[in-house]
Order: C-alpha cells, then sequence, then structure tokens
C-alpha cells in the first residue's frame, strides 16, 4: 500500500486547529478556524475524489482521539465524507492507546508496524491531520504522496505540518489547482532526499 499525506496549511505552514477555535487549543493556540472561510464545492469534490483512494485510514494518538469523538456524531445521509470515514479500517499509532473506540480501528506500536502494513497489498493508507506521525514517517522514508490544501492565511503561531523533519525529503509536484476561494490544491510525489546546489549564475542553469 501506498502511505499518503492530505493536510490543510497556512502558508506559514501552521496545520493545528483549521477546523474551528475550539478544535484544538493546545499550547495555548487561539487562532484555529482559518480553514473554514475557504471551503467551497470544488474543494470538497476534490477531497471526496482523494477518499475514494483509501484504503485505509493512519493517524496518531492526539488526531485519532479527537476523530473518534466527532466522526461517529455525524449520520447525516448527505455527508460526502461521514460514511466513508466512519466505515473505512483505522490504524492508529500509539503506545497510550489499549483499544480502539471507533470501529474497525487497529492499534499499531511502532514504526515497523506501519512498516509492515505498508508492504501488504491494497488502496492507500491515509493520513489526515497527525502532523508528528506525518512528519516521522516521511522522515522514515515511509510516504509516498503528499496533498496540501493550503490556505491564503498567515497565522504567525501554532504546529507546523512538518516539525523538523530528521532528513530533507524532495518532493515532485505531480498536480496543482486553485479553487475559487482561492485555496490552493497541491500533490506531490515523494522523490527520495532534497537536491541541493550552490548559485552559479544564469549562464550555468541546467538546460
Amino acid at each position: 500500500m501506498k502511505i499518503a499525506i492530505t493536510a490543510f496549511v497556512t502558508l506559514d505552514g501552521v496545520s493545528q486547529g483549521p477546523g474551528s477555535s475550539t478544535e484544538d487549543t493546545s499550547d495555548g493556540f487561539t487562532r484555529g478556524g482559518w480553514f473554514v472561510p475557504h471551503l467551497d464545492e470544488t474543494f470538497v469534490d476534490r477531497a471526496s475524489g482523494w477518499l475514494d483512494l483509501a484504503g485505509g485510514l493512519l493517524f496518531g494518538s492526539r488526531t485519532y482521539t479527537s476523530f473518534a469523538r466527532d466522526w461517529p456524531a455525524i449520520t447525516d445521509p448527505a455527508d460526502p465524507f461521514a460514511e466513508r470515514m466512519n466505515s473505512l479500517p483505522k490504524y492508529v499509532v500509539s503506545t497510550t492507546i489499549e483499544a480502539g473506540t471507533w470501529a474497525p480501528t487497529t492499534v499499531l506500536r511502532s514504526e515497523s508496524a506501519v512498516r509492515e502494513l505498508k508492504a501488504q497489498p491494497g488502496k492507500e493508507l491515509q493520513i489526515h491531520g497527525s502532523a508528528r506521525l506525518g512528519s516521522a514517517l516521511l522522515s522514515a522514508g515511509l510516504v509516498d504522496t503528499v496533498r496540501l490544501v493550503v490556505t491564503p492565511t498567515v497565522i504567525g503561531a501554532g504546529r507546523r505540518q512538518f516539525p523538523h523533519p530528521a532528513t530533507a525529503t524532495g518532493l515532485r509536484l505531480v498536480r496543482h489547482e486553485a479553487t475559487p476561494s482561492a485555496l490552493l490544491l497541491l500533490e506531490y510525489d515523494v522523490a527520495g532526499p532534497a537536491l541541493v546546489a550552490d548559485y552559479d549564475g544564469v549562464t550555468n542553469l541546467p538546460s
């Protein structure tokens, strides 16, 4: 299976509390709700298409706990995501959660367990939220795809989506789109180590 990160981020890379002012106030964060004003039908359609690619959902413990609390309460049959979010297999990487409360859930105890799961055939394992987990798996070379939904907002505080990964990783842009409400939808394939070079003038640029 491929592992894909799907993340909402501000222009300065913050991923904390996109959905409301009270969604995640940890570490004194007070600037949540920055994503909601930019929701539009184009984004919903694209996000629904991404979820169609999922064979399972992969979480860290913080995001799993909040999703397991909130998603089962969404029972509106017209909601474009709830039925799939609630029915897809869930995997939570945690040393503190003993058993899942959001069926069907499997608890994974280590990165090696994620690696074993990834080696199985199937559709995408999608990481939604869970920035620390996504960053760790990206550094470990286990992530194949990164999908970012970027808002035209600079928050100036909050947790970043990729907090100090252990390795510098290169990405290759494969799709991009701007929605009517100015969201940028960016899809990248992971391309190995980040390329670096010293500037030697425009006349020496590669052709």
